[in-house]
């Protein structure tokens, strides 16, 4: 096989390579550095091009909705990529099957499954993030996971060969999995049961009412900052944080929504330094007050 470096595989590739991104703009937070190089493969055919090459000697970040990641202001020292089209498709299949490509929103997959009668999937529609993102945190809301869901997922393994992988045969936990960290997800079959059009859309609507109230929506948030720690308390990481950190606190632009304590808000120029302060902090003042530690669910790239 030949080798190529970045550049050259620029020019040969039909996905398309932007050197120095900035990925300021490609998550949730608003908040990050450039990295080396930024790809959208066009097709599988082209991932598996760049993985057999690059697999083994860049560093690489498969980028999802961007809804779960805080980037350093440095920037990220390899390859970002990020599947385009091709890997959001969804599908029916028989017996209230679906499957869908690891780019697809998880609220599409749930309003797809509902427009098609099919019940077990409204949750996802309350998860901000992709599919791909999705199985490897086994996210959840309201009481249902990935894991409740899965069937089998298809991944490209850093040799460039298609894996699938039954569900049977992957540890989930709370927000975790077994699977490597360098697969790549592609694609993924998830089963749900016959259930009224309507009552699965009305179902819907109910669960995007219940976190409208409860969480923010339109800001420069992450989503959920820390993991609830269920092996220590079973108490909320929200009412963990409210009762242990002072009101209005703040470090630059960095602060905490006053809807809901677990999720972190850059008011407008907060840099990775000033969120990176608040994270600690609140760690901290948790540790100090309960005698709990905290761990991220939000993914920190450098």
């Amino acid at each position: 096989m030949t080798s190529y470096d970045l550049k050259e595989f620029s020019e040969l590739t039909e996905g398309k390579i932007i050197f120095d991104y900035d990925l300021k703009k490609t998550n949730w937070f608003n908040i990050g550095g450039k990295a080396k190089a930024f790809f959208k493969p066009e097709n599988l055919k082209d991932l598996i091009n760049f993985i057999k090459n690059f697999g083994k000697k860049e560093k690489i970040f498969i980028l999802g909705a961007g809804s779960n990641i805080l980037i350093n202001d440095n920037g990220f020292d390899g390859v970002v990529v990020k599947l385009g089209k091709n890997f959001s498709k969804i599908s029916l299949l028989p017996n209230n099957t679906i499957i869908a490509g690891s780019s697809v929103l998880d609220k599409k997959v749930s309003d797809f499954a509902s427009e098609n009668s099919i019940g077990g999937l409204e949750f996802l529609s309350c998860i901000p993030g992709s599919i791909g993102g999705g199985i490897r945190m086994n996210s959840g809301c309201f009481g249902s996971e990935f894991k409740d869901i899965l069937i089998s997922v298809q991944a490209l393994n850093k040799e460039g060969k298609v894996l699938t992988i039954p569900s049977a045969k992957i540890n989930f936990e709370y927000r975790k999995s077994n699977l490597p960290k360098d697969l790549i997800f592609l694609s993924a079959s998830f089963k749900g049961y016959f259930k009224d059009q309507y009552k699965a859309e009305s179902d819907v609507n109910i669960l995007k009412e219940k976190k409208e109230k409860a969480q923010p929506t339109k800001i420069k948030t992450g989503g959920s900052t820390f993991k609830n720690p269920i092996s220590q308390t079973n108490e909320k990481v929200w009412k963990l944080i409210k009762s242990s950190v002072p009101e209005n606190i703040s470090f630059g632009d960095a602060t905490i929504s006053k809807k809901h304590s677990n999720f972190f808000v850059n008011k407008n120029n907060a840099t990775y330094e000033d969120m990176k302060k608040l994270i600690d902090f609140v760690k901290e003042k948790v540790k100090d007050k309960k005698g709990i530690n905290l761990d991220l669910e939000i993914e920190i790239i450098k």
